[in-house]
């Protein structure tokens, strides 16, 4: 049966129109149909009100999430304009609220209405008024009140013109994202709280309100800050600075080709140091600028060359010592700016970079002339903020080498060349099949290698207590032989310390686990019952994902091995050894403590501890990760004070264990 093609022709052609345009593909406009577009199109309403608070008219904006998932935006601004255009003959509601590219903000590089914009008004309003299920709009200006209602992209009602004696001008825009649109439209108050704290922090002088309605009213937070980035970049170091706050300005004008308009670009910056704290973030035209762009390059050109400057002039660097890197300064620095251009290119809709080549050059020369002006007039705090960027990149070389060194030590292969201490390997190579256990010392390992089934059972000793991994810093813990020789045969690396994550140590892989269990096998004893806790604790530190993932196991040792005429029980707990002695009531038998792993019988020690239909494991499972860690942290981290208050409290509990001899 031939295969039946779809039409292709002429008549195949067509277009999106009206609400379509961003009902059906949101992502174009918001960069996603999730949250993060829902999240998008909020802001694309707000940053009207902000524009127009910019320019003075207005300092107070209120943003306000309703209990049913509306949201709106009101402002003390002109109000916007929607009454008839008789340049373009149509009303301007039309225009602004059902246009995608209509608005009064397209010639602010020659001056006109806005000379600096956040958002396109009739991009952003239109596409969150085409994404919602309903919008409405109260809007006061020249004498008359004015209201608009919408229903999925389509206009209700018309324009209703009311005269007013209002004296206060302003728009009032209250709408709820349509879940036809997008996927997700609970957006978290985080979100609302986050979003006008940072545009507070670049818009001084403007209070933000955030209103959040409860099943209990109305919680209202309030965020003001008078000298903006200042203030914001104040209240971050805290009294944590190494020297003084510098908040730096400048304008420039230039192109990015010679070919393209020249524009207008106002550059303010806050920045300090600190050995405590370190924080960077980039604003232009009032939009937060997750990924940078332009004055990210700048900052990293900028400060690398002056520091780097500055440190030659000074003789501070060692003989053929290497130039410092960003990374060296950003670990101590607290960084803000706060930009805005006539003529923006960003990435994409959504404004979370910015691409101008004019913006890069004209930064990184204002920054790199702030820098030298500061480190002129401050020559004790430059010095000393020069010292701490050496101490980092010292720290920081170091890292890179203990790295490169851990990566040479765990990529290392089990084999005839390089074989770990007294392991003893299994045949099969069928990682579901194979376990290896780890046991108590020499002894432990010559019983566990007579009773063990040789076909999957594999063998690692460890010889003494190891090191206590979660009081060790990472460079103690891999000069450890026992602690690398347990990662060399696990097979799977270990996870990126967090102040190494993105930076090269993540060796860490799962899926070259030798193993589809992990036993951890020693004696019941107070000796044994350390031994396991260190084996875990070290796990728990550098291989988290293996407990996660289920694949490490506990092996119980039985206490008490009783015998009778006719048969052996073997009793785990206090409980077990009465029950096992009322069943047997009326028979002679013989009780005793069992002895170490070391001195069992192969027979013994396949019954209780090999033998998987048997044996008893004890599963360590995700979800006692968190309460490992509490007790963990406790008894062998720092806390020292929470460790001698738990033995007061717990300790008459185990002095029926403790070896006195």
């Amino acid at each position: 049966m031939a295969k039946k093609t779809q039409r292709y022709d002429n008549e195949s052609i067509s277009s999106l129109k009206g609400a379509d345009r961003v009902r059906k593909r949101p992502a174009v406009i918001f960069g996603s149909d999730g949250i993060e577009g829902c999240q998008h199109s909020i802001f694309e309403i707000l940053t009207n009100s902000i524009d127009e608070a910019r320019e003075g008219y207005g300092k107070k904006i209120t943003l306000t999430k309703f209990a049913d998932g509306s949201v709106e935006v009101e402002d003390e601004a002109r109000g916007i304009p929607v009454d008839y255009n008789s340049r373009e003959e149509r009303y301007n509601w039309e225009l602004v609220f059902c246009e995608m590219y209509a608005g009064g903000k397209y010639n602010n590089n020659d001056g006109d209405n806005y000379q600096f914009s956040l958002g396109l008004n009739g991009l952003g309003l239109c596409a969150t008024q085409y994404a919602s299920e309903y919008m409405t709009a109260d809007i006061v200006r020249d004498g008359f009140e004015y209201h608009l209602d919408f229903e999925r992209g389509e206009n209700i009602g018309g324009l209703k013109k009311t005269p007013t004696n209002k004296k206060k001008t302003g728009s009032r825009i209250r709408w709820k994202p349509d879940n036809q649109v997008f996927s997700d439209i609970d957006v978290p108050v985080s979100y609302f709280t986050d979003v006008i704290k940072k545009q507070a922090v670049v818009n001084p002088g403007i209070m933000f309100v955030f209103r959040n309605e409860t099943s209990k009213g109305f919680e209202t937070q309030e965020f003001y800050y008078e000298k903006g980035i200042e203030d914001y970049v104040a209240e971050i170091v805290s009294e944590n600075n190494m020297g003084k706050i510098v908040f730096s300005t400048s304008e420039a004008k230039g192109r990015d080709r010679d070919d393209m308009p020249e524009y207008k670009v106002k550059m303010n910056v806050a920045y300090t140091f600190s050995n405590k704290v370190n924080k960077i973030e980039y604003y232009h035209n009032s939009s937060f600028l997750e990924h940078g762009g332009s004055p990210d390059k700048a900052l990293r050109s900028a400060f690398v060359s002056q520091f780097d400057a500055f440190l030659k002039q000074k003789g501070l660097y060692k003989k053929n010592e290497s130039k410092i890197k960003f990374e060296d300064i950003q670990d101590c620095l607290i960084f803000v700016s706060s930009c805005f251009s006539t003529l923006t290119s960003y990435e994409n809709q959504t404004k979370k970079a910015i691409t101008n080549k004019f913006i890069t050059q004209a930064m990184t020369d204002f920054l790199k002339s702030s820098l030298e002006v500061y480190f002129i007039e401050n020559p004790e705090e430059a010095a000393k903020i020069a010292a701490q960027v050496l101490v980092n990149k010292q720290s920081r070389e170091q890292a890179d080498k203990t790295r490169q060194g851990l990566k040479k030590t765990l990529s290392a292969q089990i084999d005839i060349a390089n074989r770990v201490q007294k392991f003893v390997d299994c045949r099969s190579k069928d990682v579901s099949q194979r376990e290896i256990y780890i046991v108590e010392g020499d002894s432990a390992l010559g019983a566990c290698k007579t009773s063990r089934d040789a076909q999957f059972q594999a063998l690692m000793p460890v010889r003494g207590k190891i090191l206590n991994c979660l009081k060790s810093d990472y460079d103690r813990i891999f000069k450890s032989e026992i602690i690398t020789d347990l990662i060399k045969v696990l097979g799977c690396g270990v996870e990126s310390p967090a102040k190494y994550k993105n930076n090269g140590i993540a060796t860490f892989n799962i899926d070259n686990l030798r193993w589809n269990k992990v036993i951890i096998c020693t004696d019941a004893d107070v000796d044994g019952f350390q031994i396991r806790t260190l084996i875990l604790t070290m796990i728990y530190r550098l291989t988290p994902a293996l407990i996660d993932e289920g694949y490490v196991y506990i092996a119980e040792s039985p206490l008490y091995e009783i015998n009778t005429k006719n048969k052996t029980y073997f009793a785990y707990t206090e409980a077990e050894k009465a029950d096992v002695l009322a069943r047997i009531q009326g028979e002679k038998f013989t009780i005793q403590r069992s002895k170490g792993l070391g001195e069992n019988e192969a027979e013994m020690m396949w019954m209780t501890t090999m033998n998987p239909e048997t044996r008893r494991l004890i599963k360590v499972c995700k979800a006692d990760v968190e309460r490992t860690r509490e007790v963990f942290e406790l008894l062998l981290g720092d806390n020292l004070t929470g460790r001698k208050q738990y033995i007061a409290d717990y300790g008459a509990d185990y002095l029926d264990q403790l070896d006195l001899s």
